[in-house]
Formats: structure tokens, sequence, C-alpha cells
């Protein structure tokens, strides 16, 4: 099904998705009503790239100017590092270029760097990017990819799906402003919630009701049943969302919530119509089904669903924890646990999906 096909995709180390330039476009935008100058002068790295291929790379190349770049570095892994089931073939771009060495466009990743104008027509732009092979495969763990993190001010990508976890530690270390994919669910693991909970990470502008669409150059159909577009090369990922920490409106708009009184007589959902809210048996918070149902008085700890983080503004709530399936960890809790046993929330002995805990700012 669509929910899972990032997670096949992760599994079976299938990382070979392309986002679309509108998807690109329109989470860069967020960023830049914000902050029109938030890449003004800065040096763009999009590791883990396929620049032939790749949205990333046209995106930044073709509006450089008009964002103010001071340098866009773009990175590819090797051909035999990847998990292709057909034979490859190289573009035109690569095999018409002087530097073209059919060995080692097999087993070295390439750079791609616009900086300059290279053909003296008055505008940088994707006709000025210029490569040369990397001496290893390209992987963002080498060290000369991780050079150039370093030299990088704005890391931007769509991660290997099977190394997402890994990869956000290597931007992290080096405490670097990103924008890149990853699956909903990963807000949950115990490198990424942290980062959440301490305001250092957060959801970006987002796909439409967190569906993407990927063009993919193989079809592996066990990754995509029911959700590939013969047409068009798409294959649909449910529950898609950017991390960044780079600052976009959409996260400081409040939500316009009703009372607890209100959300008992007038919530469109029958698990809150006419009920009162019910409390875990296991933690002092009371369980709240959806995000239009958080009750504006409540002055307790809440349970909502990690889709709440989509809608999240910081100056509205604080993320007190969250629920541990891998048993109760204080840390990540956030809050004591009323009885020894399961960490999950339950209510009568049922627990209850993955939940986010949070209270209202005073």
């Amino acid at each position: 099904m669509a929910n899972s096909n990032l997670t096949k995709a992760k599994n079976a180390k299938n990382d070979e998705f392309y986002t679309q330039y509108h998807d690109i476009e329109k989470e860069i935008n967020a960023y830049l009503e914000y902050n029109p100058d938030v890449f003004r002068g800065k040096t763009i790295l999009l590791p883990c790239d396929d620049p032939e291929w790749s949205n990333f790379t046209r995106y930044f190349a073709q509006n450089f100017e008009e964002l103010g770049l001071k340098k866009l570095i773009s990175t590819s892994y090797a051909v035999e590092s990847k998990n292709y089931k057909t034979n490859w073939q190289p573009t035109l771009f690569e095999t018409e270029n002087p530097i073209y060495n059919a060995e080692r466009s097999r087993i070295c990743g390439k750079i791609f760097v616009l900086d300059r104008d290279t053909n003296a027509n008055g505008r940088i732009d994707i006709d000025d990017l210029k490569w040369q092979y990397l001496e290893g495969d390209g992987d963002f763990r080498s060290e000369e990819v991780t050079a150039l993190r370093n030299e990088a001010d704005i890391i931007v990508t769509n991660p290997p799906f099977s190394l997402f976890r890994e990869f956000l530690t290597w931007i992290v270390q080096a405490d670097k402003k990103f924008v890149i994919i990853g699956n909903m669910n990963a807000i949950t693991y115990k490198e990424v919630f942290p980062l959440i909970k301490e305001n250092k990470m957060w959801l970006g502008n987002g796909f439409h009701a967190s569906n993407a669409y990927f063009k993919t150059i193989e079809l592996t159909t066990k990754y995509a049943e029911g959700v590939y577009d013969e047409n068009t090369g798409l294959v649909k990922f449910r529950n898609c969302c950017w991390f960044t920490n780079l600052e976009h409106g959409r996260r400081h708009q409040p939500l316009q919530l009703m009372t607890m009184a209100d959300n008992i007589k007038f919530s469109k959902h029958k698990e809150i119509k006419g009920k009162a809210y019910q409390k875990y048996d296991n933690y002092d918070a009371i369980e709240v089904p959806y995000t239009d149902t958080i009750p504006a008085d409540y002055e307790g700890v809440m349970g909502i669903p990690i889709s709440f983080l989509d809608k999240y503004c910081p100056e509205q709530f604080e993320i007190v924890g969250m629920e541990s399936s891998a048993g109760y960890d204080p840390i990540i809790v956030g809050i004591p646990r009323l009885k020894e046993g399961d960490a999950r929330p339950a209510i009568n002995g049922k627990t209850t999906y993955a939940r986010i805990f949070i209270r209202k700012k005073q």
C-alpha cells in the first residue's frame, strides 16, 4: 500500500526516487516568504544527488541569482554503489564532456559546482554548472563529501531512505541548516525526536496532504502496488514530510481551537461529541485523538497523534515528550508513568497509536 512504500524502499535499500520540481519550488518558497534573504550569500550543498536527473540541482541552478547564492555544490553516488536492476547508460551530458571516463563513471561519484558566469553571458545559471569526478564513490560519509558539508551553510536534499537516521546525524554533528525529506514516522526515532522536542528541528511547509509523488528511473513493483502511474513514471508515498531548521510562516500560525466543553458539544468526531475526554491508565494525561479536538482551555498534559507536528506552533504549545514502544525512558516520554508495564499510553487496557505529549503554553 502507499503508506508502506517508503518503509519498503528503506528496508530494501532502494533509494532511487527523485523529487518533483514543483514540490521543491513550493517548499523553498515558504522559507523565502518568511525571510527573502534566507539563502543570500550562502553556499548550498545538495549531497546524495543525481544532478543529471535531480530537480534539486536544476532548481537551485536556475534560481542562483534570484536566491543570491554564493555557491552551489551537488554530489552524486557512483553507479556501482546503486541498486540498478537494468543496464545503466550514462547521459549525453556526461559522455559529451571531455573529462568523461567510462571506468571512473562506474566507480566514482561526481561533484557539480556553480559559482560564476563561466560562459560570459552576463548571468549565472544552470549553463555554468561544471562537474568533475570525486576520488571516492560519493558516499556522504566519506571524507571528501564531509569536507563539502563543512564548507556549506545549508544542506538540501532527499537523502537515501535507508540511511535517514545516519544522514540526519551527519548534518546535526556539523550544526548546519538543512531542508531534507523523510517519513513522518521518523519523528518517533530516538535520534530525531529530541531535536523536535528541543526546537532544533521541525516540519517544513510540507507536501499536499502529506502525499509525495517521486519519479523513479526503474520501477520496482513491490514498492509501488497500486500507486505507480505508467504515464508519468511517478510513485506515490504517503506520510512524507520535509524536516528543517529554517523558519517558515506556517510554523507560527496558532491553531484556532474550541474549549473542552464546546468540543464535547459540537465536535464532528464521534469519539468526542457528547462524551468526556478519556484519561490514560498509565499517565496523568488526556487522550486527544485529533488535532482539531485539542481543548483550548485545558492546562494539563495531552496525548496527540504525531501528525499534530504538521500544525505545531511553538508559541502556542510546549512539546513535553513522546510515548515509547521501546520501554519507559523518562527523558523521551517527558512525564512520569503511573504504573509499571507497557510505556505506551493505554485506555482501559488498550494501547493507542504513537502519541506526542503536549501542554498549552502559559
